[in-house]
This record gives structure tokens, C-alpha cells and sequence, in this order.
């Protein structure tokens, strides 16, 4: 991916902040064996944001067990994500990366849940999360 990110680093600066797997998958397109991570079942109330540049991506209001072995989304945040046309493996398929650091987190299908339709397909590796705290 060519295009310019406002988080930019170099292949090493990545690999220095970066575990193996989430390099992998944040720069490498790669994908986590499907129920590996523990955010799968996460049930708190809280933010899940970027492991790459920790931009805000979605809340675990809008999280739905899908039971495809990712953890699944109704929606982003507003302006969080940006999408490509990813055509590996003989299909054609809706890839989706941070806006922030352009790091590749996973797909969106048109089989979601209500309200939305969609579902957000992502890597858990790649997130990170962060409880509410309460009032």
C-alpha cells in the first residue's frame, strides 16, 4: 500500500513495537488463526483501539459474536477505517485498515446483524482494549 498515513514508520520501527504476529498481520495482510484471541469473547464495556498507532476503532457496544472465530462488529468509529478491494484467493473481498497507519485488521461482509447489515471481521491480534471505567 502506497498511499500516505499520518502514522508513518519504517519496516524495523514497526517490527520494535510490534509482536510478530501483529507485524504480520498489520503490514503483512496475514490473518490470526481463527478463535486464538482472547478479545474474542470480551464482554466489558470499552474502546478497542489500533495496536499499531492506538487510534480508536470500535466500542464493545458494537461487538456481536458472529461465530466465525474473529471478533465481529456492527460499525466503526466515524472515519476510523478505510476500505480497499481485496482480491486474493480467487475472490473479491472488502479489505478494511486503520486510517490512521493504514495497518490491514480484516474485512467487512454485508451478512451482519441489524442495524447495520455489516459485519466487521477483525483480527483481535491487532487490537487492543480498553475497559470503561465506572461512574
Amino acid at each position: 500500500m502506497s498511499e500516505k498515513f499520518p502514522v508513518q514508520k519504517t519496516d524495523d520501527e514497526w517490527k520494535k513495537i510490534l509482536t510478530p504476529e501483529q507485524y504480520a498481520i498489520l503490514r503483512g495482510h496475514a490473518t490470526e488463526r481463527p478463535g486464538s484471541c482472547g478479545l474474542l469473547t470480551e464482554k466489558r464495556a470499552g474502546t478497542f483501539s489500533c495496536a499499531g498507532c492506538g487510534q480508536k476503532l470500535f466500542t464493545n457496544d458494537k461487538k456481536f459474536e458472529s461465530g466465525t472465530g474473529w471478533p465481529s462488529f456492527t460499525a466503526p468509529h466515524p472515519g476510523a477505517l478505510e476500505e480497499t478491494v481485496d482480491r486474493s484467493y480467487g475472490m473479491a473481498r472488502t479489505e478494511v485498515h486503520c486510517s490512521q497507519c493504514g495497518g490491514h485488521l480484516g474485512h467487512v461482509f454485508p451478512d451482519g446483524p441489524p442495524p447495520t447489515g455489516q459485519r466487521y471481521c477483525i483480527n483481535g491480534a491487532v487490537l487492543n482494549f480498553e475497559p470503561r471505567e465506572r461512574s
